[in-house]
C-alpha cells in the first residue's frame, strides 16, 4: 500500500522503495486526485527500483514525475537529469550540464528491444465492440488473445471484450492497461477519448519484450501490418524499437533511445521522394508501408519527420 508522504502546494511526494513499482490503483486515484488539485505527483524510489510500462508511459506523458534518490542527491529516472528539493517540489538543478552519474552506470540486467506499435483508430457508433483492434494486435503479435485488463495494475478484469466495451464507451475517456498471454512480456496502454455521436477515438501503445538473443521479427512486418489492414483497418501505426528489458521494466539508466522502424498510413498514398512505399492489406482497405529505419539510429526519425510533412502537404514534396 503507497501513502502520501509529503504534501505542500505543488505536489504530493509519494516514497516507494521496492524492485518494481506498478500503476497500482492507488496511483492511480492519486493522479486523478492531483488532476483536480494542480499538483503534481512526484514518485521517488532509490536507484534498485524499477518502473512497469503502463507507469513508464505515464510518466513520460502527464505523469507521474519519476525521481531518484541516489545518496545525497536525486535525478529524473527516464532523463536523468539532476534534481534538487526547493522546499514545495524537486525540480530541475538549473546549472547541471551532464547525466546524474547513477544514471550512466551500467544496467543490472540484459538489454534487449521493446518493440512497439502505437496506432491510432475510431470506432464509429455503430462499430460494436472497441477492443478488437487491440485484442487482434495482440494476437498478431503473441499468438493468443489478451489475459485480461484493468485500469491499473496487476489487471484485475479477464478479457471479455464486452465488458471492456462497456467500460470505454460510458465514459468521456479512459485509460486502460491490457495484459498480452504469450511467451514474450506483452502489454497494450489504450487511450480512448468521446469523439461525439457515439464515436470513439483510440490511441494505443502494443509493447512486446525481446531478450538479446531474440530479435524482433522485423521481416515480417508487411505481413502483419496487411493482416491488420484486412481485419481491424487502422488510421495509422507506427513502428519502433527501444533498447530495454525484455520483461518491460525500465531502469533509471541509460539505455538507449527509441528508434522507428516504419510508418503505415490507412489508403493508397503516394511516397515522397526518398522514402519508397509499399502497398499492403487488401483493395478495399489498403495501407502504405513506409520503411524509416533499422529501429536503431536516430536518423529515423528525421525520415518520420519529412514523411509527417509530405503527409500533411503531399503537392510539396
Amino acid at each position: 500500500m503507497s501513502t502520501v508522504d509529503a504534501l505542500t502546494e505543488r505536489a504530493m511526494i509519494v516514497l516507494q522503495d521496492r524492485p518494481v513499482v506498478p500503476l497500482s490503483a492507488w496511483l492511480v486515484g492519486a493522479l486523478a486526485d492531483c488532476a483536480g488539485s494542480g499538483r503534481a505527483v512526484q514518485l521517488v524510489t532509490p536507484p534498485g527500483s524499477r518502473i512497469t510500462l503502463p507507469l513508464r508511459l505515464g510518466a513520460a506523458a502527464s505523469g507521474p514525475h519519476w525521481v531518484i534518490r541516489d545518496g545525497d542527491g536525486y535525478y529524473e529516472g527516464l532523463t536523468g537529469r539532476p534534481m534538487r528539493w526547493n522546499g514545495a517540489a524537486f525540480e530541475p538543478v538549473p546549472d547541471a550540464r551532464d547525466y546524474a552519474p547513477g544514471f550512466t552506470s551500467r544496467p543490472s540486467g540484459p538489454v534487449g528491444a521493446q518493440l512497439g506499435l502505437i496506432y491510432r483508430v475510431r470506432h464509429g457508433a455503430a462499430d460494436g465492440e472497441v477492443g478488437g483492434t487491440v485484442e487482434r494486435m495482440l494476437q498478431l503479435l503473441t499468438g493468443k488473445s489478451p489475459l485480461g485488463w484493468g485500469t491499473s495494475e496487476p489487471v484485475a478484469e479477464p478479457w471479455r471484450p464486452d465488458r471492456f466495451t462497456e467500460h470505454v464507451r460510458n465514459r468521456e475517456s479512459s485509460r486502460v492497461v491490457v495484459a498480452g498471454d504469450g511467451p514474450r512480456p506483452a502489454q497494450a496502454v489504450c487511450a480512448f477519448t468521446a469523439a461525439g455521436g457515439g464515436a470513439v477515438n483510440e490511441a494505443t501503445t502494443v509493447t512486446v519484450g525481446y531478450a538479446p538473443q531474440d530479435p524482433p521479427p522485423l521481416a515480417h512486418l508487411p505481413q502483419l501490418v496487411g493482416a491488420i489492414a484486412a481485419d481491424r483497418p487502422v488510421a495509422s501505426l507506427l513502428v519502433q524499437l527501444t533498447p530495454g528489458r525484455a520483461d518491460l521494466t525500465t531502469e533509471p539508466r541509460w539505455t538507449g533511445t527509441a528508434a522507428p522502424v516504419a510508418l503505415a498510413v490507412a489508403g493508397a498514398v503516394p511516397a515522397p521522394q526518398g522514402i519508397p512505399g509499399q502497398q499492403v492489406g487488401p483493395p478495399r482497405a489498403p495501407m502504405t508501408l513506409f520503411p524509416l529505419g533499422d529501429g536503431r539510429s536516430p536518423e529515423g526519425w528525421q525520415r518520420h519527420r519529412r514523411l509527417l510533412q509530405h503527409l500533411q502537404n503531399p503537392h510539396a514534396s
